[in-house]
C-alpha cells in the first residue's frame, strides 16, 4: 500500500510539472498573441524567392545574399529540391533575385541553408561567404568564395566541430573565423524533446578558429540570430524564448560578457545591423504557435523590431512593420538599405518596402 501511495505521489508531481512547464512554454512561445496590421509604405513582393528567404545580408555595393530553401525540423516547408543562395541587387531599376552558380566540388542536392554572413578581407576587398548548412539534419558550416562578376559563389571548405552540433546562426569576424549560435542544447533528437519541457537557459554561443574552438556563452533559452557591432567590440544574440536581444561584449580572449538585455516583446529570428546608424532591426515571429503549426487559413504573421540606442541607459523599442499573415507570413529577417527594408521569411515570400 506505501508503494502504491509513493508511486501515486510521483506521479502527481511529474505530472504537475509538466502541466507547469507546458504553461511556461506557451508563455514563452506567445501562444495567445494577436498581431493587427502595420504595414509600410510601398511594400513589393519579389518573385523568384518560392521558397523562403531565411536569411539575408547586404552589401555596402546593395547587393543582397539570400539563403532559401531551408528545410529543418519542426518548422514548416515547401521546399521539394535543395537549398539555393540567390543576389538581389537593391540598386537595379528592377529587382530580380537571380540564383548563384555553385561551383564544382560541392554538394548540391544536399545543401540546405539556414544562417548567413559576410567577411569582407581589407587586403584585397575579396568577399566570403559564410553558410550554415543542414545536410541531412546535420549541422556544419561552409565558406565560399563571391565572384559578383560570374553570378557565382566558389566553395572553399566545410567546418565541422563536436561543439557545432545545432548551429542556427553565424557571423564572421576573420577568414575563418566566426561566432556561432547554437539553438539547442542536446545533440540527440529525443532528448531535445524533453530540453523543451526543461526550458532551461543552457543553449551557447560557440566561438571558432583554426586555432581554437569554445563556448564562449551558454545563458540563452534559445541562442537563434547573432550579428555585431559596427566598432566589432559588441555581440548581439537573440534569444527567442526570452523575447530578448542580449547584448555581449568581446573580450580579450574572445569571451562574451553579458552587458544587457534589451526585452522586445516577440519571438525575434535573424539580427540585421545597421552600419550608418548602429540600430538592430530583426525579423521576428509574433506567434510561435502559429509558426509551428502552420495552418494556410490562419497563417502565421510577421513583425518587424528595432532597437535604437542599444548601447544608451533607455534603447529604444519599436515595431516598424506588422502583418497577419496575408502579405508576408513568418518574416525571420528584416535588412535596411539606403532608407529601404528588405525582409524575408522561413518559408513564405520576401518583401522590399520604405523605411520610415
Amino acid at each position: 500500500m506505501g508503494r502504491l501511495i509513493a508511486f501515486g505521489v510521483i506521479v502527481a508531481v511529474l505530472s504537475a510539472f509538466i502541466g507547469y512547464r507546458i504553461i511556461e512554454l506557451q508563455r514563452r512561445a506567445l501562444f495567445n498573441r494577436e498581431i493587427g496590421q502595420n504595414h509600410l509604405p510601398n511594400c513589393e513582393l519579389l518573385k523568384g524567392l518560392e521558397y523562403g528567404s531565411e536569411d539575408i545580408t547586404i552589401l555596402p555595393n546593395g547587393l543582397a545574399i539570400i539563403s532559401t530553401g531551408l528545410v529543418y525540423p519542426g518548422m514548416p516547408s515547401f521546399s521539394d529540391g535543395p537549398g539555393k543562395i540567390f543576389m538581389l541587387d537593391l540598386e537595379a531599376e528592377k529587382l530580380k533575385p537571380v540564383e548563384l552558380r555553385i561551383g564544382r566540388g560541392f554538394d548540391i542536392g544536399s545543401f540546405n541553408p539556414h544562417g548567413i554572413s559576410i567577411y569582407t578581407d581589407e587586403k584585397d576587398q575579396s568577399v566570403y561567404l559564410f553558410v550554415v548548412n543542414h545536410p541531412e539534419g546535420k549541422s556544419q558550416v561552409e565558406i565560399f568564395q563571391f565572384v559578383q562578376e560570374e553570378n557565382s559563389i566558389m566553395h572553399l571548405k566545410t567546418i565541422r566541430h563536436e561543439l557545432l552540433h545545432s548551429v542556427n546562426d553565424i557571423v564572421a569576424v576573420g577568414l575563418e573565423t566566426f561566432y556561432a549560435t547554437n539553438d539547442h542544447f542536446f545533440a540527440n533528437p529525443l532528448l531535445r524533446q524533453l530540453e523543451i519541457l526543461l526550458l532551461q537557459p543552457w543553449c551557447t554561443v560557440i566561438y571558432y578558429s583554426p586555432k581554437e574552438v569554445k563556448v564562449v556563452a551558454d545563458i540563452f533559452y534559445s541562442a537563434n540570430g547573432i550579428n555585431i557591432s559596427p566598432d566589432n567590440k559588441y555581440v548581439y544574440v537573440s534569444d527567442v524564448l526570452d523575447h530578448a536581444i542580449k547584448v555581449m561584449e568581446i573580450q580579450e580572449n574572445k569571451a562574451l560578457h553579458l552587458v544587457k538585455s534589451v526585452p522586445v516583446g516577440s519571438l525575434c529570428d535573424n539580427i540585421e545591423v545597421d552600419g550608418d546608424t548602429g540600430d538592430l532591426l530583426m525579423g521576428c515571429h509574433p506567434n510561435g504557435a502559429k509558426f509551428i503549426m502552420y495552418n494556410p487559413e490562419d497563417p502565421p504573421g510577421s513583425e518587424v523590431i528595432r532597437i535604437q540606442n542599444i548601447h544608451s541607459e533607455k534603447p529604444i523599442v519599436s515595431q516598424v512593420f506588422a502583418d497577419n499573415g496575408s502579405l508576408v507570413s513568418a518574416s525571420s529577417v528584416a535588412t535596411p538599405y539606403n532608407g529601404k527594408l528588405l525582409i524575408g521569411s522561413v518559408f513564405h515570400k520576401a518583401l522590399f518596402c520604405d523605411l520610415k
